[in-house]
């Protein structure tokens, strides 16, 4: 049984496996056990609805869910698609010339482990230190491993959805908008990841 996203760190892979190690001791029940019940129990059809329902009868947090629901209906997670998750995820143009942007500069830095989620990109070295997604109506918003009075144009994030370590972000309308100022943020970010 074996389901996670691709594109994690060497520090991503031990956490995910501490996730599975420790499920039996913290939960009382096995992997393969969790699997079994969620796919005879589960009512429910969509990942946030499943998630609630396995805390609603059964205590089970969000880590520990997304670990059991990844191998229970592994298509559905998508994780083993990096490809088709980008696919799905960057569709208007205006906003993937800014993600093409972004990669341009990211790929000047080395070490670096991207990370195709459902909702984002994710860029990290050890531990994450950017991530970019769409948003609805055009543009893109990058989150920064960094402090949002690093630098005048950065702003605090509200509910994005990635990395806690994400502490700054900045919104972009065009590729235009990612120019040297950016590309010195996104490697400060990364020196500190």
């Amino acid at each position: 049984m074996d389901s996670q996203p691709q594109g994690l760190t060497e520090q991503q892979q031990k956490w995910f496996a501490s996730v599975r190690a420790n499920l039996e001791r913290e939960t009382g029940k096995t992997l393969e056990q969790w699997v079994e019940i969620v796919r005879r129990e589960c009512p429910e059809t969509r990942p946030k609805a499943r998630n609630d329902w396995l805390k609603a009868t059964y205590g089970i947090d969000q880590n520990r869910a997304a670990t059991i629901f990844g191998v229970a209906f592994p298509s559905e997670m998508g994780w083993d698609d990096a490809a088709g998750l980008r696919a799905a995820l960057w569709t208007d143009a205006a906003s993937t010339a800014v993600l093409t942007a972004l990669e341009a500069v990211i790929a000047d830095l080395p070490d670096v482990v991207t990370g195709q989620r459902k909702g984002y990109t994710a860029w990290s070295r050890k531990s994450q230190f950017a991530a970019a997604k769409p948003l609805k109506g055009g543009g893109v918003v990058l989150g920064l491993a960094l402090s949002p009075d690093a630098a005048p144009r950065l702003a605090e994030p509200r509910n994005e959805g990635w990395s806690e370590r994400l502490k700054a972000k900045l919104v972009f309308g065009s590729a235009g908008e990612v120019d040297d100022a950016v590309q010195t943020l996104l490697r400060a970010a990364w020196e500190r990841s």
